[in-house]
């Protein structure tokens, strides 16, 4: 298991945040945390990962992060379990925006039963009208 921090500037957050957790630790997947931290103007990651040797891979994926989100003031947890650069960038997303608390946010979860059907079609039952 390969350990190690990065400490990264970035846009302070700004309001309240609320931890939130997103991904599951399976192969090729992996879950952030993400809390409140110490520093409006920092964002400190810490990644557990069990792919050695990618840590200049990380360093780009958690910068592009760090740029594209007000992630100042927040303290990330990465449990990883090999995931690509694309799905990093996905779950970290996903997490930053679960942390607002706010459903609406881009990227947030549907309630359950708002998704559409899986093909986007409507199934027979979808379409029956009450007489």
């Amino acid at each position: 298991m390969e350990r190690f921090e990065i400490t990264l500037p970035a846009e302070p957050a700004g309001e309240a945040r609320q931890t939130a957790l997103a991904g599951v630790v399976s192969s090729g997947n992996l879950e952030v945390l993400v809390e409140t931290g110490v520093n409006p103007t920092t964002c400190t990651i810490e990644v557990s990962t069990s792919a050695h040797g990618f840590r200049d891979i990380w360093e780009a994926v958690l910068g592009d992060f760090a740029e594209r989100h007000p992630a100042g003031g927040l303290r990330i947890a990465i449990n990883d379990a090999g995931a690509t650069p694309a799905v990093v960038s996905l779950r970290l997303s996903q997490a930053f925006e679960d942390s607002t608390g706010d459903a609406s946010s881009v990227g947030a979860r549907p309630p359950e039963g708002d998704a559409p059907p899986p093909s986007g079609r409507m199934s027979r039952s979808d379409r029956r009208v009450e007489k």
